[in-house]
């Protein structure tokens, strides 16, 4: 007998902004599968009778390596279990949500995706800084910072991301960010365009870090900002206050 996965989304952090959906399937779940970025919170609301396995990745430390965690998903499936994959934000943002979804298919194991709320739009707009605006941009580019390094060549085309007028939103990009700059700057990016660097966001140790395009590798540097950080790029940057209040509590 054949139990079924979960592929959960926990959203942006606190249990707040949890959906309904994920709450009953994590609560009725047998094994979970967790990463680090749900945060302490929703972590110490699994449920205590479950099987609880650290899938997180810790820099370039991985606690389980992707085919590990795809092969642990399908064994306790195939016990019979239900089973919870639990990420960050949105599992087919930038979570290898889609690549699991492929092996479970694969193997005949029944799926269901419970989609969260995404950091890429979530906390940005904590801190004021609203995606799209009638007077900045009326388009989101969301892009990861750190690609598959096994790549022969990069995906993203830094040139026409440059020439765009739209938001420009990279997530895991904190180490790589005097590489981006950079390579935006030589595509024709205004070096004075402003950028946000939100680190841990909605949570009580949220910092923005801000500066211009051409500045802000050295402005981060100095401010000693680490992952997990969502970087904004664009005119809606200028509508952050580091005076206001956050948009969402913590």
């Amino acid at each position: 007998m054949k139990g079924k996965v979960y592929l959960v989304g926990s959203g942006p952090g606190g249990l707040g902004l949890l959906t309904q959906r994920a709450r009953e399937v994590i609560d009725s779940a047998e094994v979970v599968l967790y990463d680090q970025l749900p945060g302490e919170e929703i972590l110490a609301s699994l449920p205590e009778g479950a099987e609880k396995i650290d899938c997180g990745k810790y820099g370039s430390s991985h606690t389980l390596e992707q085919h590990e965690i795809e092969e642990l998903m399908v064994a306790r499936a195939k016990e019979g279990k239900n089973v919870v994959r639990l990420k960050g934000g949105d599992p087919f943002m930038f979570g290898r949500g889609g690549e699991e979804l492929e092996v479970l298919k694969q193997e005949g194991i029944g799926v269901e995706l419970v989609p969260g709320i995404t950091s890429a739009i979530a906390v940005p707009g904590a801190v004021g800084i609203p995606l799209t605006h009638r007077k900045f941009a009326s388009s989101v580019t969301i892009l990861t910072g750190h690609e598959d390094p096994t790549k022969p060549e990069s995906a993203l085309d830094w040139d026409l991301l440059a020439k765009g007028r739209g938001t420009i939103v990279i997530l895991m990009g904190v180490k790589n960010l005097p590489f981006i700059a950079e390579a935006l700057i030589k595509g024709g990016k205004d070096p004075s365009t402003p950028v946000a660097v939100i680190e841990n966001g909605l949570r009580p140790d949220q910092r923005v870090t801000a500066g211009p395009l051409g500045d802000i590798g050295t402005i981060a540097q100095k401010a000693g900002v680490k992952p997990p950080a969502v970087i904004v790029i664009g005119g809606v940057v200028s509508l952050y206050n580091e005076d206001d209040t956050p948009l969402i509590p913590f």
